[in-house]
C-alpha cells in the first residue's frame, strides 16, 4: 500500500502562487507514476498534471499549462505542483495520485491517493 498526504493548500488572491506537496509513504516503488487532480463543487475530478518516475514525462491540462509546474524529489518521495497566476476557476480540492508503472509513462489511472488539500483563490 502506498499513502499520499498533500500539503500546501490554502487562500490566495488571484494572480498569487501556492505550492503544492504531496508526501508518499509505505511502498513508494508502487507510486512510480503521479499526478494531481483537482474537483470543484459539483464537478468531476479531473486531471491537472501527471509525471512520469523519471520525472523527464509530464502532461499538463490545457487549463494550467503555462502556469502550473509539476515536479518530484524521487529521494524524498514527495511530488510538488507549483502555481502560479492563480485564477479563481482554479479553486478546488486538490489530489495527489498515484499508480506503478514500469514504462516511464505520464498517463496512468490512479490507483491511490490523497485525502486532498484545498485552494482557494479570491477574486
Amino acid at each position: 500500500q502506498v499513502q499520499l498526504v498533500e500539503s500546501g493548500g490554502g487562500l490566495v488572491q488571484a494572480g498569487g502562487s501556492l505550492r503544492l506537496s504531496c508526501a508518499a509513504s509505505g511502498r513508494t516503488s508502487s507510486a512510480s507514476v503521479m499526478g494531481w487532480f483537482r474537483q470543484a463543487p459539483g464537478k468531476e475530478r479531473v486531471i491537472v498534471a501527471t509525471i512520469s518516475w523519471s520525472g523527464t514525462m509530464t502532461y499538463y491540462a490545457d487549463s494550467v499549462k503555462g502556469r502550473f509546474t509539476i515536479s518530484r524529489d524521487n529521494a524524498k518521495n514527495t511530488l510538488y505542483l507549483q502555481m502560479n497566476s492563480l485564477k479563481p476557476e482554479d479553486a478546488a480540492v486538490y489530489y495527489c495520485a498515484a499508480a506503478p508503472d514500469n514504462t516511464d509513462s505520464p498517463f496512468f489511472s490512479p490507483r491511490y491517493w490523497g485525502q486532498g488539500t484545498q485552494v482557494t483563490v479570491s477574486s
